[in-house]
């Protein structure tokens, strides 16, 4: 008996053993592996110089992080012309003033931002293999693309407050603007479409005409942003949310992205088609996790540096 069940036996240690090493590797090593990705973007009025554009997205900051907070604060060094924080800056109530703390060097830069669903309600804790169950039944994550009920209320409004007194331009179901060296540059965003939030008929109507450039925000990528943005006529949509699919089969890639976007463009640039129109697409796949599921596998934490050249 001991040489029937033996093998099998020592098959199914390994077999723990190895997932125990990779659980280690995403939780204590990828999940703080931070890193700076850099694009292009060829979306400028010929004769305009380039811009630097920092997009920081999904923070999820839980208190105590100290490296995040320190390796956020280091990416001033990168002197950005402007920022555009892509929402979810939070995973715990507690960590607001760490959240202010890390972005404190940033928001000496001109900036924009929109907020996630994880800036208004704390995450909930949940079986991650349920989010996988659900997205291949065609349902869209781990805090669903509902209205939340019942949920803990997260602190946003000073968070809120301290953006805009730094000069930061909300666009939650706004527009706004910012002037860089006389050129300006006009943004249109919405609020989250993963609590159904959005409102984009608020803001509809396409680029400024008066402005030397419009970029559209939204925090998570659902089609029905991305159809309404492109539609109009935005030469670039930021997002963030998916996370780059946080646990990913190397060599082959995402295999979620929490709203129902296709996993090909679950992070990085892409393009996105709609009413005849073509607009560039970056997706953040952030620098942070849910507080219930701090680990990352084959998608290390990031921010994004795009560089905004001009056109051919």
């Amino acid at each position: 008996m001991r040489a029937r069940y033996g093998v099998p036996l020592k098959i199914t240690a390994g077999i723990a053993a190895a997932g125990a090493v990779g659980l280690a590797y995403a939780a204590g090593f990828e999940a703080r592996s931070f890193r700076v990705r850099r694009i292009s973007v060829p979306i400028l009025p010929r004769g305009m110089r380039d811009l630097r554009v920092l997009q920081v997205s999904d923070i999820h900051m839980v208190s105590g992080q100290r490296k995040k907070q320190r390796w956020l604060q280091s990416l001033a060094g990168l002197r950005p012309d402007f920022v555009v924080n892509t929402g979810d800056n939070l995973s715990d109530p507690e960590a607001v003033p760490e959240v202010l703390d890390a972005l404190g060097p940033l928001m000496e830069f001109p900036g924009v931002y929109v907020f996630g669903s994880n800036d208004y309600y704390g995450p909930k804790l949940r079986n991650p293999a349920r989010y996988l169950m659900e997205k291949a039944q065609g349902r869209h994550g781990l805090n669903g693309n509902a209205p939340a009920v019942s949920a803990l209320h997260n602190p946003w409004e000073p968070m809120r407050d301290t953006f805009d007194a730094a000069g930061w331009v909300s666009l939650n179901n706004a527009r706004g603007r910012l002037k860089l060296d006389g050129h300006e540059i006009a943004f249109t965003g919405v609020d989250d479409p993963h609590i159904k939030r959005d409102r984009y008929e608020r803001v509809a109507g396409g680029p400024a005409q008066d402005a030397d450039l419009s970029i559209g925000v939204v925090h998570a990528p659902y089609l029905r942003s991305l159809d309404s943005f492109t539609a109009d006529g935005y030469p670039l949509i930021l997002a963030g949310h998916t996370h780059g699919g946080q646990l990913c089969i190397p060599f082959y890639g995402a295999l979620v992205t929490n709203c129902d976007l296709d996993t090909d463009r679950v992070k990085g640039l892409s393009t996105h088609h709609a009413a005849g129109h073509t607009s560039y697409l970056h997706v953040s796949a952030g620098c942070g996790t849910n507080r219930y599921t701090p680990v990352r596998f084959a998608c290390p934490p990031e921010v994004t540096l795009l560089t905004l050249t001009s056109r051919a």
